[in-house]
């Protein structure tokens, strides 16, 4: 009797292993299932991120080109416009390269507030006051009002200072970028 019941208890051990290994196997189908999508899920995330910071980097590489062209044409057009009043010779054609300039600046200004990092943002609000700055000074020596102690020569310095300010704004766009920082260039005197 032992043995049938021996025999008995293997054949039900080996039907119930033969009813419930479906069961096991397609759990262990669904847990593979669902780690598969997990990764495929976080693979899609990170390309998503990736094209995401990929996209953010052009979109704010094309504006600091815009905006660092900007800046730097409008502290030209004012050490240009300086001599111009310097010389006396100040005239529509020089006041319309001036505004050009000015509005053109104020435009990039606004595009790069909306996409700069903190840092470059920073450097850009002391460049912009600096330019303000160097306008109001320029246009008050050119009205016959300068500031006390303003005259051409202190302006010229003032504006060669923008030079250098422009240079570390510059810096901290091209690292917020991931890019080398270029040895520092010389600045544009203006018309002589």
């Amino acid at each position: 009797m032992s043995d049938a019941v021996f025999g008995l208890v293997a054949a039900g051990v080996g039907v119930l292993g033969t009813l419930i290994s479906p069961v096991f196997a397609q759990r262990t189908n669904a847990r593979t299932q669902q780690a598969e999508f997990e990764r495929q899920q976080q693979a899609v995330r990170a390309q998503w991120e990736r094209e995401r910071h990929e996209q953010g980097l052009l979109v704010r590489r094309a504006c600091y080109s815009e905006t660092n062209a900007a800046f730097r044409r409008y502290r030209t057009q004012q050490m240009d416009y300086l001599w111009h009043v310097h010389r006396n010779e100040v005239n529509d054609i020089a006041r319309d390269a001036l505004e050009d300039a000015r509005h053109a600046h104020h435009a990039a200004f606004a595009q790069a507030q909306m996409v700069a990092s903190p840092a470059v943002l920073a450097q850009l609000d002391d460049v912009a006051k600096a330019l303000s700055e160097g306008y109001r000074r320029t246009k008050h020596l050119e009205e016959g009002t300068p500031d006390t102690g303003d005259s051409f020569e202190v302006i010229e310095a003032y504006l060669q200072w923008i030079w250098e300010r422009w240079e570390e704004m510059r810096a901290v766009m091209r690292e917020d970028l991931g890019e080398e920082n270029l040895p520092p260039s010389r600045p544009s005197s203006g018309v002589q």
